[in-house]
């Protein structure tokens, strides 16, 4: 008889310790989903020239503005991700004194080294500001299209170049840049941040309810594509940021291939 009581009792054990590492575990994917996608985005610093907002633990958008003729006072973004004490930054502001600012902030604020400036696309809304990141003997680097671009409109050039896609690190995370076709412009690139499952698209991609924008360096046959392939090489993005106007998730994508397929 106690040798019955023995067998049941440990049974039972066997069978709580299993619910506890079920339950255990959903906790830790409940953390990790929370991590990711309720963190309440707030602005952080505000001044004429620049607005910095975070959006997730270690990622923020800077945005800059550019006087256009079509489009008005353009707010431009640009993404920083940080790990530890070390950035990377996605896109300069618009010119150099925003540069500058920003640089300031991530210096004084954030207490970050700031290990690469990775301009996206070759117009001045991405690497405007790229002088003062040089000045400071920041590295950048871009797609080697955007050089060629950068050298042919006589804009500042970035100082290192990849061919199809660059992973650098960021503390012990990496960044990724990659290449995916033709859209915006021939060089266009995306970065991704894979700690949070974050995509910045750049000039790619669109805010909901955008028009088409500026396409006098667009290649309009080839967005939908371009922009589809981005979706299935990063289907876990969960925030996903524009080069104008407003983040958000998955819809962006959506939106922007559906705005430039070709009927």
């Amino acid at each position: 008889m106690k040798g019955k009581i023995k067998i049941r009792l440990n049974q039972n054990f066997t069978f709580s310790k299993k619910i506890f590492i079920v339950l255990f575990s959903l906790f830790l994917l409940s953390c990790h989903s929370r991590h990711t996608t309720d963190f309440n985005a707030k602005e952080i610093y505000k001044s004429e020239n620049l607005i910095i907002k975070q959006i997730s633990e270690n990622s923020f958008i800077h945005t800059s503005f550019k006087q256009t003729q079509d489009f008005g006072n353009v707010p431009c973004n640009g993404l920083i991700v940080k790990n530890g004490h070390e950035t990377i930054i996605f896109d300069t502001p618009t010119n150099d004194k925003s540069s500058e600012e920003l640089i300031q902030w991530i210096n004084q604020k954030l207490h970050s080294k700031i290990n690469a400036i990775i301009p996206t696309h070759f117009h001045d809304d991405s690497l405007g500001g790229l002088q003062a990141f040089h000045t400071h003997r920041i590295p950048s680097y871009s797609y080697y299209e955007t050089i060629e671009l950068a050298k042919e409109n006589h804009f500042v050039i970035p100082k290192n170049s990849f061919n199809d896609s660059l992973i650098l690190k960021v503390g012990n995370k990496k960044v990724i840049t990659k290449f995916f076709g033709e859209g915006h412009t021939k060089d266009n690139v995306v970065g991704y941040f894979p700690d949070e499952n974050i995509l910045f698209g750049g000039c790619l991609l669109k805010e909901l309810e955008a028009s088409k924008g500026y396409l006098g360096d667009a290649n309009i046959a080839a967005w939908s594509a371009t922009v589809g392939k981005v979706k299935k090489e990063y289907p876990n993005a969960k925030i996903i940021i524009p080069g104008h106007g407003e983040y958000g998730d998955q819809k962006l994508l959506d939106y922007t291939i559906s705005l430039f397929k070709v009927q």
